[in-house]
């Protein structure tokens, strides 16, 4: 009797493996400000691409978003490098490239391609790290990490005479020394890591002005397997996130994005099943991956976080259905996309592992809670004066003797994040007698102290400044009932209190600031976000949306494509070999015939 096979049609997305559709609600973080939604990609606007995003806020209020050298619009000529910028996340105002070919780095030839910029605010200015694919330096393609400089984040920008990153010769030519991520750590440590596919990925220490490489580099994440780095500290672990898989390979593209931690940002990195990333059997737990929807090659990554300390997850993605523009012929269209980044059991998660959206999200959180506008503080306190404008930061406020906010700080979660800049001593005071907290900063001293009382119970902390600035610190403040975190930094954290709490950081009051003299701008106060705690759902297959019977073989209606003489029916189930299986292994191996309905892989 003739063997029968049912084949089975499943929806695409109740077989992908991440659910794609809205919020997920099972797994869904706090509440937050309500802010108008925003739908990706959200470079929608400016750009048909938008590709190896990276995104920083900027001392004038505004975030800033920075892309590699393609073309913004189908037709349009490759611009050398993009940048835009936003209040809110939803309206975007294009600002231009980065260079113009007068101003380009004089090391890079004249077909080179400058990629996937990287910006950190860096002793009181804001540098720019770059790929450049072919240097003047070396016959052959033989790229570098190049870098520039400019007062504010729209430029100018002014690239330094020679690459951070010369050329590394290796595999009978050059490395591929690409994707440039800064960081700083709670010492004041400055590193940056660099590499892709045809090297792997490194890491080395670079001098306190980030200008020149000043260690040995080390090797993080394997050849063959990872490109894209970018690493981030939260809860006292460095997490190197890095894209694999081919970027670029339109609809077929599969680039994801993989993580693992370690208590240094020299490494090793290891997985969430303890596997280390620089091994040849190398580990990665997801960090975002396809689920279903339209978007595809989700990958190269940045990490932003917003008024309410929630992290998101910058990145670049192709949508199935469009994914090439029209002119030039080849190009990718890789638009930016935002999604909320949640740490479920010390990982990060996209939207707690449902991966890309493609419905409406809620925005990163920007602004002030309490009356008071971020960008030019001073109608919201008593006691605060105008201060000079600032090439960087505009309107700011002085400090001298003590302000205080006009509204009471009621919130028992909540975060504060203010811009400082001076060489006195400034401090926060809240709550009252009974029930307070007080951070100091005094960069002359070269201190952070930290005390409060809670439960009848008082404390104190310090921690040492590490280095001087002549530009803006950012001071954070995140309270919970249970805990406080303390940080300060240029751009990383580079110093950092913790303290465990009894009850609340401090009772209901006003916000006081108090200093010989001092300046201070972006002052913002906002509920403090909460991350999902559990991740969203798997999904389960959907209904039969179609099938086929097939009695015996295939019938006139079928046509192979590329035929396998080993495929067949066998005991009621279609078997063919695959990749993974050894061209010797048998088709079929029937031990009885039963009648069986399967789905093809």
């Amino acid at each position: 009797m003739a063997s029968r096979v049912k084949w089975t049609v499943l929806p695409a997305i109740a077989m992908a493996w991440l659910v794609g559709a809205g919020p997920v609600a099972l797994a869904g973080p706090s509440a937050a400000p309500r802010t108008p939604p925003i739908e990706n990609p959200v470079s929608a606007s400016f750009a048909d691409t938008y590709a190896d995003p990276a995104v920083v806020e900027g001392k004038d209020g505004w975030w800033y978003a920075y892309a590699t050298s393609d073309p913004l619009r189908d037709g349009d000529p490759p611009g050398l490098m993009h940048i835009a910028r936003t209040r809110d996340f939803r309206d975007w105002e294009y600002r231009g490239t980065v260079f113009s070919e007068a101003t380009r780095p004089v090391y890079a030839t004249a077909t080179a391609g400058l990629w996937a910029p990287d910006v950190r605010y860096i002793e009181g200015r804001y540098v720019m790290y770059f790929t450049v694919t072919d240097t003047t330096l070396n016959p052959g393609e033989d790229s570098a990490i190049g870098a520039a400089e400019a007062p504010t984040p729209d430029g100018p920008w002014q690239p330094t005479e020679a690459p951070v990153v010369a050329p590394r010769p290796g595999n009978g030519g050059f490395l591929w020394t690409f994707d440039p991520a800064g960081l700083t750590d709670l010492e004041g440590n400055r590193y940056l890591y660099y590499g892709s596919y045809n090297g792997g990925i490194w890491v080395t220490r670079v001098s306190a002005d980030g200008l020149s490489v000043a260690g040995e580099e080390r090797l993080v994440a394997i050849d063959n397997k990872f490109e894209g780095a970018y690493v981030v500290r939260h809860d006292g672990w460095y997490y190197l996130m890095a894209s694999s898989a081919n970027c670029c390979a339109g609809p077929a593209t599969g680039y994801s994005v993989f993580a693992g931690r370690s208590r240094s940002p020299l490494g090793p990195f290891v997985d969430a099943d303890g596997i280390p990333l620089a091994t040849s059997r190398a580990g990665g737990t997801i960090v975002v991956t396809q689920n279903g929807n339209r978007w595809i090659g989700a990958g190269h990554n940045a990490v932003l976080t917003d008024h309410a300390g929630r992290s998101f997850l910058v990145y670049h993605a192709i949508d199935r259905d469009d994914p090439w523009l029209s002119e030039p012929f080849g190009i990718n269209r890789r638009p930016m996309l935002i999604d909320r980044l949640d740490w479920v059991d010390g990982w990060p998660r996209v939207r707690a592992g449902a991966g890309p959206s493609d419905s409406p999200q809620p925005a990163p959180v920007t602004g002030s809670d309490l009356g008071i506008n971020p960008a030019n503080p001073v109608a919201a306190f008593r006691g605060l004066a105008a201060g000079p404008v600032d090439p960087q930061s505009g309107a700011t406020a002085r400090v001298k003797g003590t302000a205080t906010s006009k509204a009471r700080l009621t919130a028992r979660t909540f975060r504060l994040r203010l811009d400082v800049r001076g060489d006195r001593p400034v401090t926060v005071a809240l709550g009252t007698r009974q029930n307070r907290l007080s951070v100091e900063v005094d960069p002359a001293g070269g201190e952070l102290v930290v005390s409060g009382r809670q439960g009848g119970r008082g404390w104190s902390k310090r921690a040492t400044i590490h280095a001087a600035t002549p530009g803006w610190r950012t001071l954070v403040i995140e309270a919970r009932p249970s805990a406080l975190l303390v940080q300060l930094g240029e751009d990383d954290p580079q110093v950092e209190i913790r303290q465990q709490l009894r009850g609340r950081a401090a009772a209901p009051a006003p916000i006081r600031l108090s200093s010989p003299r001092t300046l201070v701008d972006n002052i913002s106060v906002r509920t403090l976000a909460r991350d999902a705690r559990r991740l969203a759902p798997e999904p389960a297959a959907g209904r039969l949306l179609g099938g086929d019977e097939f009695r015996g073989g295939l019938d006139d209606r079928w046509t192979w494509v590329r035929q396998n003489p080993a495929a067949a029916s066998c005991a009621g189930r279609w078997r063919r070999p695959t990749w993974s299986v050894p061209r010797t292994t048998p088709a079929c191996c029937c031990a009885r015939p039963r009648r069986a309905t399967t789905s093809p892989r």
